[in-house]
This record gives C-alpha cells, structure tokens and sequence, in this order.
C-alpha cells in the first residue's frame, strides 16, 4: 500500500457501518488519524458471532488504531479524547450521540457527514425517508456538531437527484461517495479556517426519524406513487412488507400502474386486480402498482409471476 499523504491536520474519526468507510478512506487521505472510534463489535449471523463494524475492519487494514467505547458520559472517553490533541473529529454515522465534553473535547470540535439537506430530514434515517416522501433531491451536508439533533451550523452541502425508482440502498451508495468528497474538500479548508458556517434555518426543517421494523409495512389505501416510494424507501432495511393469506410476503420491488376507471372504482386498495405469469398488479388508492419481485416467509426472492403460477395469489385476493 503507498504511503499515506503528508498529514495536514490531526483528526479522530466517529463511524460505524459500511457507508461511513469512504470517508474514512478520505480523511485518512488529508489527515493524520490518531484513532477510529465505532460502535463495539455485535453478534451476528445464525451462529451470532461477534462480528467488527466494517470501519474497524478498515481501520485495521489501514494500520490504525481503534476504539469501542461502551459508556461516552462517564468523563473518561471525553479525557482521553482531550489527550488525543486533535484539531477535529469527524463524525459519519457513529450511531450514538456524543455529550457535550466529547464534543468539544478536539480543539475545533465535531464535524458531521450527514447524508440530506439541512435543515431537511434532521436525525438517523435521512436516506430512508427522503425516498419515501418522493423527494426529487437530496445530498450530503457537512456541518459543525452542537448538542441538538443535526442542529449545527452548515459548513458546505452537496446535492444531488433522487432518480424515480432508486432504491434507499443505492442512494446510500451514491451518497457515502459523495461524503467522501465533502471530506476531502471541505474539512481541510474547515480547519485552515476558510468557512464562514452557516445557521440552519429551523422554520423548514424537517425529521427523519430512528426505523422500526413495522415502518415497512405497506398501506395499500395511499396513492400507488406514495407506495412505490415507500418500497424502494424501505430497502435493504427494514423491507417493505405485506400479508397474503396470512402469510408475511416483502415486497422488493414495484412500479406505479394505471388502472383503467372502471378497475380502480371497483376494487378495494389492497385487492389484487390482475395476477398472471408476468405480474401482479395490486389497486391502490389511486390506481395500482405493479408487484415485479417478491419473497415469501423462508424463501428466496422470486418474480411475482411465478408467485402467481406456485398458487400463492391470485386475483381477488386482499393483502394486507
């Protein structure tokens, strides 16, 4: 591996799951890091294991340092950040909120990565919820932490479109890359002092709420827009997810249908209107959606054409 660059700045890095670790890879470009603070290692798995974050693993591939502290408002992991001597501490997706000693324990203080618009989708799912309100935009805000919820002053954003039918999980993707560039611009110029940081304005913001498992579940009596959002909002996690014949079924996958009057005047939302070899299509508020792919209770993925031909659904039926 070459070595790392002359480092301009000494930092520690806060984050925790896979979309925190391009920026990891960022900062390790234009910093010296003293440490990677992450969540503690989970089990996992149907042996549950103890599994690391895949920070730590990078972290470790990159010959650094590791914490995982359990307790952040004893005092202590506070002192020993102090002892760190670092101009900032860069927060991605850490998972827990950090108290105010540690916050203003590096000599500039906390910066965030966080994956929206501010002052839009403050708190832990932005990515989830901005795709399932339809937003058309999102994108990558680097800001200055205090001890609100996102709350603190902007530094520098950068957006980018939500395309129709991109999933929560590939914005992520999109998103963790253009974190990493926000870091490798913007934090350097932030500790050089080039920023002149920018107050949220509080009268548009908006909340992205921690997810619960139920939040996947599909309410077919919304517009079939509203749904189609709502299933590719909810992948990888927490699924979205119907019943049939009393049977839990997720839905992976969806487009937005129009029915013809007489269909969506009959049928009830959450009726199955048209089941054959090729689709499933399920009336909504407004109109339908098209089901394209499915997974029943301990099975694997499947078209829902061959949900249709196993007799799993047909037509009449009520889900939900």
């Amino acid at each position: 591996m070459a070595p790392a660059p002359s480092p301009r700045f000494r930092a520690v890095f806060f984050g925790t799951p896979q979309f925190a670790v391009p920026c990891l890879d960022a900062l390790f470009e234009v910093a010296d890091i003293r440490a990677v603070v992450c969540q503690p290692d989970k089990p996992q798995g149907r042996g549950l294991s103890l599994t690391p974050p895949p920070t730590k693993l990078r972290a470790l591939t990159l010959g650094l340092d590791v914490v995982q502290p359990t307790k952040l408002r004893t005092g202590e992991f506070a002192a020993w950040l102090r002892d760190q001597a670092v101009d900032v501490a860069l927060v991605v997706a850490y998972g827990r909120i950090l108290p105010k000693d540690v916050l203003d324990a590096p000599r500039l203080g906390c910066v965030n990565v966080h994956a929206s618009l501010l002052p839009k989708l403050r708190g832990a799912a932005p990515l989830t919820w901005a795709v399932v309100r339809g937003e058309s935009e999102t994108g990558v805000t680097l800001m200055q932490m205090d001890e609100g919820m996102d709350t603190g002053a902007m530094l520098q954003q950068f957006p980018t479109p939500i395309t129709v039918d991109e999933t929560a999980g590939e914005l992520a993707e999109r998103l963790a890359v253009i974190g990493a560039t926000a870091v490798r611009e913007g934090l350097p110029r932030y500790v050089a002092g080039a920023f002149s940081p920018m107050a949220q304005d509080s009268a548009g913001a908006t909340m992205a709420p921690m997810l619960k498992k139920e939040d996947g579940r599909i309410d077919f009596t919304r517009s079939a827009k509203d749904v189609h959002n709502h299933v590719r909002g909810m992948q990888p996690w927490p699924g979205a997810f119907t019943t049939a014949r009393g049977k839990t079924v997720k839905v992976l996958t969806t487009r937005v249908t129009e029915l013809p009057h007489s269909s969506s005047g009959r049928a009830e939302p959450s009726t199955v209107v048209f089941a054959d070899k090729s689709r499933v299509v399920v009336a909504c508020g407004d109109h339908g959606v098209t089901l394209a792919r499915v997974q029943l209770e301990g099975k694997k993925a499947i078209a829902a054409g061959d949900w249709f031909l196993g007799r799993g659904i047909s037509e009449g039926d009520r889900l939900g």
